[in-house]
């Protein structure tokens, strides 16, 4: 068999691309010698049924789990995945927790005082058990100075659980800046739609509602997408190989995603994926793909690929894919589908979001920082009496003994300042300005722009300094400290930068000229940036 493969590509190669042509050639026999060496060896783990390969890219990852105590009702071979998630708190604890219920069967998980209800999924007879990830709730993390009280936020948040205190009168049916999946995750929890992962088998004959929902899925990808041959679309819809996480509304299907994972890659191609037309615009498509993301965290998987044409690149881009592949090519090289005027697009997983209430989860922390500026906002707000020294004749006072200005932060130590000598700081200044009046680089700054040379330059600066104006300031005695003189001389820099090209000889010699005028600071000892 390996020498009728090799004489047939041999034979075919002249009608092969370049690129493929060198991979055949050159990689396919050492890789048909190496798995000549697998099959007959007696160690060898492909017979092992029960292995599984760690991908190179994930063999540094470790990621957090918990244990798992599955009970599954032994007369559910045959059915379909059933997908809910939901959050909330139970009457007998006080916790908050995540549950992803899964029929058939309820599977619980106990870890201290959190619940975990975990995925059980069931394709004809073959049988998974999806894992969790929680982080540990023993982290201790670093206290950071101006850090909030614990129980101030526990108040918080308290109040913003109150759907009536959190939310205020309902004047309408979503807030204003409702987030995309909002209508479809409350169709969800009314039971208006369902998600579901079906695939067929070979094993044993699939239950008669799935076979229904793939032939539906089959229509709505052959309707959606006319450009993917039909009979593709039918094959890889069937494929064993493949799933569907299927959008069913009313019992009828109106949307789904087909991928195909691939566990030892640690990856899944999304092949198909589409919402029938008089359906979209809901929010379904962004539900559905939280769903699928939701899924392969718990079974460890977290990077999506998948082929997308220019009227689903928007789409994509919209659920955190991009043309950025973070996933190393050498773990998807060769497992992936190729289509032509397609562009690959990937989008990696965090294991610590449930993304199906991620926009929910993001209102409700925006809602608790606002509530704790408000709460420190209150306690910033005092007025406080008015001097009256003054009008006993006092002329001056300790700043700190102003009122309120020790509870806003203010310390002395912060604001010492040393005496400065007015007479040694202005000849120290007049000699470093002469010095850069008399540099090289320095000709197109002596003077103001004259506006007949750049008539539109006063329309763009609207603060103008040049080197003659910082002269007559300094003979006024205008500079009293030195963060005053360099603001000047910045200024004069930046203005030129923002007028001028980067290729332009004015850009150029403000570039030489702050280097030179920095250099003279630090010599004075007058530049502590």
């Amino acid at each position: 068999m390996r020498r009728q493969l090799l004489d047939k590509f041999r034979a075919e190669k002249d009608k092969m691309a370049p690129d493929k042509r060198t991979l055949v050639l050159t990689h396919f026999p050492r890789f048909l010698s190496m798995l000549e060496e697998e099959v007959y060896g007696v160690n060898s783990p492909i017979w092992d049924t029960d292995f599984k390969q760690t991908a190179p890219h994930l063999s540094g990852l470790q990621l957090p789990q918990e244990k798992i105590d599955c009970t599954t009702d032994g007369n559910s071979t045959g059915k379909f995945e059933k997908l809910t998630v939901h959050t909330g708190s139970s009457p007998s604890t006080s916790d908050n927790f995540t549950t992803v219920n899964v029929s058939p069967g309820l599977l619980n998980s106990r870890r201290g005082s959190k619940q975990t209800a975990v995925a059980h999924e069931q394709s004809g007879s073959d049988k998974r058990q999806g894992e969790a990830f929680s982080p540990s709730h023993e982290t201790k993390r670093r206290k950071v100075q101006g850090d909030i009280a614990e129980e101030t936020i526990a108040e918080i948040i308290a109040t913003v659980t109150d759907p009536e205190l959190m939310l205020g009168p309902v004047i309408s049916s979503f807030p204003e800046n409702a987030a995309r999946d909002e209508a479809a995750r409350i169709e969800e929890k009314r039971g208006i739609i369902e998600f579901r992962v079906i695939s067929n088998t070979l094993d044993v004959k699939p239950p008669r509602q799935t076979l229904i929902w793939l032939v539906g899925l089959q229509n709505v990808f052959s309707h959606q997408l006319p450009r993917m041959p039909k009979e593709y679309i039918t094959r890889l819809v069937f494929d064993p190989k493949h799933r569907t996480l299927a959008l069913v509304k009313e019992g009828r299907v109106i949307g789904g995603i087909c991928f195909r994972m691939y566990p030892t890659q640690g990856f899944t191609e999304i092949v198909f994926c589409a919402v029938t037309s008089n359906e979209q615009v809901k929010g379904y498509g962004t539900h559905l793909m939280n769903q699928l993301k939701d899924y392969h965290i718990r079974h460890k998987i977290l990077h999506f690929l998948t082929y997308a044409d220019q009227f689903a690149i928007g789409y994509f881009k919209k659920q955190g894919f991009s043309k950025d592949i973070k996933l190393p090519q050498s773990a998807y090289l060769g497992y992936i589908k190729d289509y032509e005027g397609a562009t690959l697009m990937g989008c990696q997983l965090n294991p610590f979001i449930v993304y199906t209430e991620f926009s929910s989860v993001l209102r409700k922390q925006k809602e608790i920082v606002k509530k704790l500026i408000e709460k420190k906002q209150e306690q910033l707000r005092q007025i406080h009496a008015g001097l009256t020294c003054f009008r006993d004749g006092v002329r001056q006072i300790p700043i700190e003994n102003i009122p309120g200005l020790r509870e806003m932060g203010w310390r002395p130590d912060k604001f010492k300042q040393e005496p400065i000598d007015q007479e040694q700081l202005y000849a120290t200044l007049k000699t470093v300005l002469n010095q850069v009046k008399s540099h090289a680089s320095a000709w197109p700054f002596l003077k103001p722009v004259d506006k007949s040379e750049a008539p539109d330059y006063y329309d763009h600066i609207k603060y103008p300094m040049d080197l003659k104006s910082m002269q007559d300031r300094l003979k006024n005695r205008y500079y009293c400290n030195k963060r005053l003189f360099i603001a000047d001389v910045l200024r004069i820099v930046t203005n030129c930068r923002a007028y001028n090209d980067p290729d332009t000889e004015y850009y150029k010699c403000a570039n030489a000229l702050e280097r030179f005028f920095q250099n003279k600071m630090k010599e004075a000892g007058l530049w502590d940036k």
